[in-house]
């Protein structure tokens, strides 16, 4: 004879399997999908920031939410890139004197506005900072490791782009 505990069991396992998908299906979690503009075609015009314009052109045809145009007079937005800088600050010094932490920081300025000059968006400014710690005798590693950064940090300022002109209206 089997006590209770034991046939009920497998039936414990199955409403507990069942309460664990109903908790991890209500989570919130869903995949951003496809990005909504106030805006069905842009121009992204960044003088002196070839490299910025292709990654943000890039991002915003793969968003799926506009079309990039390759002329400002055929856009009904133009992202202006005022100001795209990078630098390199030394962040803590050894009490030898040398360097043992840098601070990495990318400024990016940008506005919106229509292709007739009007202004979508004021400039707004995005700034990403990020530290590594440096040694002498690894001095190639740390080079590659400082430009590796600066790529993730040029990545992360074009994602917030496209985030913010998902809130980018049309002057009234």
């Amino acid at each position: 004879m089997s006590s209770p505990d034991v046939r009920m069991a497998p039936r414990r396992a199955v409403v507990a399997a069942l309460a664990a998908a109903l908790v991890a299906g209500s989570c919130g979690f869903r995949l951003r999908g496809e990005a909504s503009f106030a805006f069905s075609t842009v121009f992204v015009s960044a003088p002196g920031q070839p490299t910025f314009a292709t990654e943000l052109a890039r991002a915003l045809e793969a968003s799926g939410g506009a079309k990039v145009t390759d002329t400002a007079a055929a856009a009904q937005a133009i992202v202006e890139i005022m100001r795209a800088v990078d630098d390199k600050q030394v962040l803590s010094l050894s009490p030898g004197g040398r360097v043992q932490e840098y601070m990495l920081s990318k400024n990016v300025v940008f506005r919106v506005r229509s292709n007739d000059g009007r202004e979508w968006a004021p400039p707004d400014e995005i700034t990403i900072l990020r530290t590594y710690t440096y040694d002498d005798s690894e001095r190639l590693a740390r080079e590659i490791q400082e430009q590796r950064l600066l790529r993730e940090m040029q990545s992360d300022a074009v994602q917030q782009i496209v985030r913010r002109l998902q809130s980018v209206r049309p002057p009234a």
